[in-house]
């Protein structure tokens, strides 16, 4: 399996862990809510399922709301299908969410682990937000070395681009220190009564985000922040 298929079948799991979909519906999820999916076609999209429900993660549904009901044969068209997830798939789902390793803290990995963070425990949060950093870092580094080397003999645009691409790499590593901070700060404050330091550990909320965004935060999914 490619990298890239790896992230669709994560993405698939995670919505319809949230409500079965039709096809077409979670496309449409894939595109809007999770970015990094844009050129995703169906193409891609209906391998993955059929591969999910072959391994018995997903089972495949006739729709049964008003708008989903089977077209007559002649008509030329297929019924809809609604796929929903097995008890075996959301297993597996929440196995991949408790992975930390190197492939979750890589750019297109990363953006589709953080649209899930809601439904990840705080401790994994932190080890992945944790990792990113760290991998941002030693870009950074790399980058700035780079920079310092070959500044000399670099026309002033691509002295530019460069620049740009330090900053933007600056920005997210600011936005992942916000947010482990903030992450931090909840641990402890659901650590401080008696009997919570078990439970913080397990705990899926969303507590960790910082209270105050503006529009300078980097879209995890934008590939100018990697």
């Amino acid at each position: 399996m490619s990298r890239r298929s790896g992230i669709l079948e994560f993405a698939v799991l995670g919505l319809l862990r949230e409500s079965p979909m039709h096809g077409y519906e979670l496309r449409k999820r894939l595109n809007t809510s999770l970015g990094i999916f844009r050129a995703f076609s169906y193409g891609t999209l209906y391998p993955c399922l059929k591969t999910l429900v072959a391994n018995g993660w997903l089972i495949e549904e006739p729709g049964s709301g008003p708008d989903d009901t089977p077209a007559a044969p002649l008509a030329g068209r297929r019924a809809k299908i609604v796929y929903r997830l097995t008890a075996e798939g959301k297993e597996h789902f929440e196995d991949l969410l408790s992975q930390t390793g190197p492939d979750a803290y890589e750019d297109e990995h990363f953006a589709a682990r953080f649209a899930f963070f809601g439904q990840t425990s705080r401790d994994v949060r932190m080890r992945v937000l944790e990792g990113r950093r760290s991998r941002l870092e030693e870009r950074l580094e790399k980058m700035r070395i780079s920079f310092a080397r070959t500044r000399e003999r670099l026309d002033d645009y691509t002295l530019e681009l460069q620049r740009h691409g330090m900053e933007s790499v600056e920005r997210e590593v600011r936005w992942l220190n916000e947010l482990i901070e903030s992450e931090r700060a909840g641990r402890d404050q659901r650590g401080s009564g008696p009997g919570d330091a078990a439970q913080q550990d397990t705990s899926g909320e969303t507590g960790g985000l910082p209270r105050h965004r503006d529009s300078t935060r980097p879209d995890p999914s934008d590939d100018t922040a990697t």
